[in-house]
């Protein structure tokens, strides 16, 4: 646990980045004056942001003018506000890019919008609201299935260009256009890009921050306003910088590196304050990884997470969206409120105990904890390189669960990646093939599924006072269902491993 430092900003000696990065440090002009990065070997547009006024005699210590420096963050907001500067307690007008909202939310949001703008307004536009029916979808519970009625009514109604929906709730295969969790859909469906403003009716919105982008999670109050004005009232929030260095070990993996850093500062250790992730082993993670990464910063109370964008980010946003966009990255001389340092190299596989986020164990001093189930899904665990990892440890391990095992894909592309794609060293097999012979029960339905608990007949819910490792978010009393229930947060790599104990287990047991 000691691998980790913090250290004061002012002796915070930031690495000078490249020039490349450096195109993507410019001031702020209005939108209609920005030219858009679409490589980062296009020029960036400047401009002169201030003019000195008339000065009267002054010593020459305080005479000339020096550029305020600002992190990823601050930039982004300024730029949606229209400002050439920002800082951290300014209260601004953000004009948003993108607002999410699910079949939970939706129906509160869209009434809130209709109560207050009338019952025949028209939304601010259309084509920047994205609804991900989700949460409660493959149950017989009635309200549940109403919440999805009434998001289509709207959106037929607004006409609304995103609405992924679902008719069929027998074979959700039968319905082309249901993607499944919101915060993976988002970024499947090219709705995450560097730079930009995202708000979600979701708490786990911040996942986008992965990309570069400003992505929080709002109450339907706000999203009601955003509806029909495109704006929200923000706080600039400060920045605290997590900087990861060192070789990633190959039984890590970013659920571990993420659950370290929430143990070391707690659950409300970033308060209404980004986390910015940067080092090495940030730049050696993929996509996926980048966003379980930045999907639980929630968790430590953060406004959001945010990652810069590199040749990973624009390799996975240009091959899904031709919306123009422009990333951008923390001056040198930017001010952080707090720098922390991980060397991963020394870190070990980590479990987040019950009930908290931040009741941190190493995998290895729980193995005395015997578990009754494993849950492998959610928006943090339910991604395709999640399930290659789960994969890749049961075929190492050539053994069956002992537990039974619950497979919750993320989206629909989620589960055919599950069917289709071969797991690298494994012969030619496919996730399903191995988890088959494991003994894991059949990939279900995609949808967010028993990570919050849901109606009684959600599949793989905690309706008994179990123990339970899962690869989700949260480990609450009554989270997943049973207000008894005992949650084990972990990566799938652990989780894979305590199914085929039958207790919590390091997965260096089979990976080494």
């Amino acid at each position: 646990m000691a691998a980790s430092s913090v250290i004061s900003s002012s002796s915070f000696l930031c690495k000078s980045s490249s020039s490349k990065k450096d195109l993507g440090i410019s001031s702020f002009p209005k939108s209609s004056q920005i030219s858009i990065h679409r490589c980062q070997k296009k020029s960036i547009s400047r401009k002169i942001v201030s003019v000195m006024a008339p000065q009267k005699d002054r010593s020459p210590g305080t005479t000339g003018s020096v550029k305020t420096g600002m992190t990823m963050t601050e930039k982004i907001l300024a730029r949606a506000s229209e400002k050439s500067l920002v800082v951290p307690g300014d209260n601004i007008w953000v004009n948003v890019d993108v607002l999410m909202t699910h079949d939970v939310c939706g129906p509160g949001a869209f009434g809130i919008f209709k109560r207050e703008f009338g019952d025949k307004a028209k939304v601010w536009d259309p084509e920047k609201i994205v609804v991900i029916p989700d949460h409660y979808i493959f149950t017989a519970d009635k309200r549940a299935n109403r919440n999805v009625d009434i998001m289509r009514e709207h959106c037929r109604e607004q006409n609304i260009k995103y609405f992924y929906d679902i008719t069929d709730l027998g074979n959700f295969k039968a319905n082309p256009d249901y993607k499944g969790v919101c915060h993976v859909a988002l970024a499947q469906e090219g709705h995450c890009r560097p730079g930009e403003v995202l708000l979600g009716t979701d708490s786990h919105t911040c996942t986008a921050g992965a990309f570069g982008q400003f992505a929080t999670g709002i109450g339907n109050t706000d999203a009601g306003f955003v509806l029909g004005t495109g704006k929200i009232l923000l706080k600039v929030p400060p920045t605290m910088r997590f900087i990861l260095d060192g070789e990633m070990p190959s039984y890590l993996q970013a659920k571990d590196l993420i659950l370290q850093i929430i143990g070391e500062i707690s659950v409300a250790g970033a308060t209404y304050k980004t986390m910015e992730f940067s080092g090495t082993t940030i730049e050696s993670l993929s996509m996926e990884e980048r966003m379980t990464l930045c999907n639980m910063v929630v968790e430590a109370g953060g406004k959001n997470g945010v990652i810069p964008p590199d040749a990973t980010t624009l390799n996975y946003v240009e091959n899904r969206t031709s919306v123009p966009f422009e990333p951008v990255y923390s001056d040198g001389n930017a001010s952080f409120v707090a720098d922390y340092r991980f060397d991963v190299s020394k870190l070990e596989p980590v479990v987040a105990k019950p009930h908290s986020p931040d009741n941190r164990a190493l995998a290895r001093e729980c193995k005395d904890v015997k578990i009754d189930r494993v849950y492998i899904g959610s928006c943090t665990g339910g991604k395709t390189e999640d399930f290659m990892a789960a994969a890749k440890l049961f075929h190492a391990a050539g053994k069956k669960v002992k537990v039974p095992t619950f497979l919750v894909p993320a989206t629909q592309k989620v589960w055919m990646d599950v069917y289709a794609l071969p797991v690298p060293g494994s012969g030619g097999k496919t996730c399903a093939q191995i988890f088959e012979e494991a003994g894991c029960d059949t990939p279900a339905s995609p949808s967010c599924g028993a990570c919050l608990g849901g109606p009684a007949d959600t599949y793989a819910r905690l309706n008994e006072p179990q123990v339970c490792v899962s690869t989700t978010n949260r480990n609450f009393p009554g989270r997943m269902g049973h207000k008894e229930g005992q949650i084990y947060l972990a990566s799938p790599y652990t989780a894979a491993a305590s199914a085929l104990t039958g207790h919590v287990a390091d997965p260096r047991e089979f990976l080494q």
